[in-house]
């Protein structure tokens, strides 16, 4: 596993080894842990504002949160997204789904 080293500020470097103590781990595995969740965060953050202004299919947002595209509707339906993909795009969407 190759080794990639950041410099954070003392705060965080605080609230690092605080989370790992309630979590009863090391600070490498609480650094992994944390940089997978907000790497996923990330993923959907940008397919959610890709999606809302209809730049992107729900396949290409589901692809781009790398979750399932039920996974994608639950977050789009918790999140009430709307999108601006004409009819021809949704019916499109309709059939790749029912082809999974």
């Amino acid at each position: 596993m190759p080794s990639i080293s950041a410099r954070i500020p003392d705060e965080e470097r605080e609230t690092l080894e605080e989370v790992a103590d309630l979590l009863g781990e090391d600070r490498s595995t609480t650094i992994r842990k944390a940089l997978q969740a907000g790497l996923s965060d990330l993923r959907i953050r940008v397919a959610v504002e890709q999606y809302q202004t209809g730049e992107i299919s729900v396949n290409q947002a589901a692809r781009i949160a790398n979750v399932s595209l039920g996974e994608w509707l639950e977050i789009a339906h918790d999140r009430n997204l709307t999108t601006q993909l004409s009819p021809e795009d949704l019916k499109r969407d309709a059939d790749a789904a029912r082809e999974l």
